[in-house]
């Protein structure tokens, strides 16, 4: 590696997460808007639509991470579902641009959209989702594969690598607030769509050049047939006692494990139900080799372990990742009520201030990394200044307040505009500057709980499981983003009832948004208590220490 502990190929992985993430938000940061003006949708609707694409979008790396670490290896994984995506982008950009594919909106700008239309929008919308999938959970540990775990001052700068790849994904997420939502709101949504496919082209042709320089890792096999496996003997073998010495267990004898491309593992008290599966009994053996679906070795045992261990702790992810999808939906709808001028003559589009939560992350990843590690080293003696499960629940307390002030917000909106009688009003004289903490908030919490969780769970994974453990940690995302689109259902269906206009209606002037923030916040207290316990109990995996 070089100096700096980025080699020319990761500074490759740094632009191409960059581009990437300009495409992603260049669709995402303003696609709440251009459902509810272009495409004609209500605003539960349009907020569902997004939420749902998302957690597509987050739920899709599982197919992806399965390709990666049994078949393709994250290299071609990467490589082919970047082209698929750069597919996805073009088709969105010709749905936004060409006459008879682009919607058609009358003189008073109400726009009407036929069935294909909305057909051809929404297949490259999902065709996006679908590259997404093969990228987003090999690209983070396509990069950490290129610091060397047996060198320590490497494995130091590892930690480094994920908060400046999450600084990366954050500057593509700039440009895309700024530059391209202003480009969508004033110019048009074909160039809005056509240059973060243009920037998404460019990262697959950046990505192809650096291949000369590449670490790549060997292929472990299917890790769900090997999980699969363990569950299947120990079953089997459920009667079977656990021997005292646990050094009676299965293991191979050569240096390296049985699984291809990954380290040995030591053994681990906890969910000892499946150690059965590594008790060596004497029809376990098929013309002397062992049938894998009858015993498995302590290290096969221990990656299903892993997998095991980090569930709890992947499921607290949802609730926060329900509150972050708030920045591309509700907090939107919100601003587009409040009043939009910046001067005399320039109006902001709403969703531009959503660049607050991304100079939020690009402000607090160095401060975090150059202040805060070497601070809290002082004290806690944790060479990355605090434990990856500290430093998410750090993350999961900060977005806390972040719904707190939003609802906060909303219900001094509402008072003015039930004092001055603005429910008329399209903008109420409210600057939309006022939303700026409830954005800085969030990218704060996310400096510490999306990188926390980026790092915890390579860290954590086995090593032939690194994609897949890498896809799990983004189904949170996925998750939250369909627990906020049945949350969004479930109030509507309830707030609706005898005529009431609900809580989320068209016009927000006669709703009550700040109950739906402030249920979150509800939700992410009751939240950050399970994770506390969750954490108290959590094992780190051991992996065996070579002794050359």
């Amino acid at each position: 590696m070089a100096e700096d502990g980025l080699t020319r190929d990761g500074a490759t992985d740094f632009r191409n997460e960059c581009c990437e993430r300009l495409a992603y938000y260049g669709i995402n940061t303003n696609l709440v808007n251009y459902l509810k003006f272009e495409l004609n949708q209500s605003n539960v609707v349009a907020v569902n639509n997004v939420t749902n694409w998302s957690g597509t979008c987050y739920v899709m790396p599982l197919l992806g991470a399965f390709l990666a670490d049994a078949y393709l290896g994250r290299y071609w994984t990467i490589a082919s579902f970047s082209i698929i995506y750069v597919f996805g982008m073009t088709l969105l950009t010709l749905s936004a641009s060409i006459h008879g594919l682009k919607p058609s909106c009358d003189r008073a700008n109400v726009c009407h959209t036929t069935g294909l239309q909305t057909s051809v929008f929404f297949l490259g919308l999902y065709l996006v989702a679908l590259g997404t999938g093969g990228i987003k959970p090999c690209v983070s540990s396509f990069g950490a594969d290129q610091f060397d775990d047996s060198d320590e001052d490497e494995k130091k700068k590892k930690s480094s690598f994920f908060n400046w790849f999450y600084f990366s994904i954050n500057i593509g997420a700039l440009i895309s607030a700024s530059v391209l939502v202003w480009i969508q709101t004033n110019v048009g949504w074909g160039w809005g769509f056509g240059i973060p496919a243009v920037a998404m082209a460019i990262a697959v042709v950046s990505f192809f050049s650096g291949t000369p320089l590449y670490r790549n890792q060997r292929l472990g096999g299917s890790p769900l047939t090997r999980m699969c496996q363990v569950l299947v003997a120990s079953f089997r073998k459920f009667r079977v006692e656990v021997p005292d010495d646990k050094s009676l267990l299965f293991e191979t004898a050569d240096h390296e494990s049985a699984v291809m491309g990954s380290r040995k593992l030591d053994h681990t008290d906890q969910l000892s139900f499946f150690d059965k599966a590594a008790v060596e009994t004497p029809s376990d053996r098929l013309k002397g080799s062992a049938n894998q679906w009858k015993l498995c070795t302590v290290t096969q045992v221990e990656e299903l372990k892993s997998i095991t261990r980090l569930l709890p702790v992947w499921a607290t992810g949802i609730i926060f990742s329900a509150v972050y999808s708030q920045i591309g939906t509700l907090f939107v709808l919100q601003g587009n009520t409040m009043d939009l001028r910046m001067g005399k003559s320039f109006e902001i589009p709403s969703a531009s201030l959503s660049l607050f939560d991304t100079i939020s992350v690009i402000f607090w990843v160095p401060i975090y990394d150059r202040a805060i590690v070497p601070f809290a080293r002082r004290f806690t003696g944790h060479k990355n200044g605090f434990t990856q499960l500290q430093r998410i629940a750090i993350g999961l307390v900060i977005s806390i307040f972040a719904m707190l002030v939003a609802g906060t917000l909303e219900l001094v909106r509402l008072r003015e505009v039930r004092k001055h009688n603005y429910y008329e009003l399209k903008h109420i004289p409210m600057s939309i500057f006022l939303q700026v903490p409830q954005y800085f908030i969030i990218g704060c919490a996310e400096v510490f709980t999306f990188i926390g969780q980026l790092e915890f769970f390579y860290e954590q994974a086995p090593d032939a499981m690194r994609s897949l453990c890498s896809a799990l940690s983004l189904t949170t995302a996925a998750l939250g983003n369909y627990l906020s689109t049945f949350l969004v259902n479930i109030v509507t269906d309830m707030s609706t009832r005898h005529g009431k206009p609900g809580w989320i209606p068209d016009d927000l002037n006669h709703g009550h948004l700040h109950y739906f923030f402030w249920l979150l916040a509800v939700l992410s207290v009751l939240n950050l208590g399970f994770y506390l316990l969750v954490a108290r109990w959590y094992t780190y995996k051991k992996a065996v220490v070579s002794s050359d």
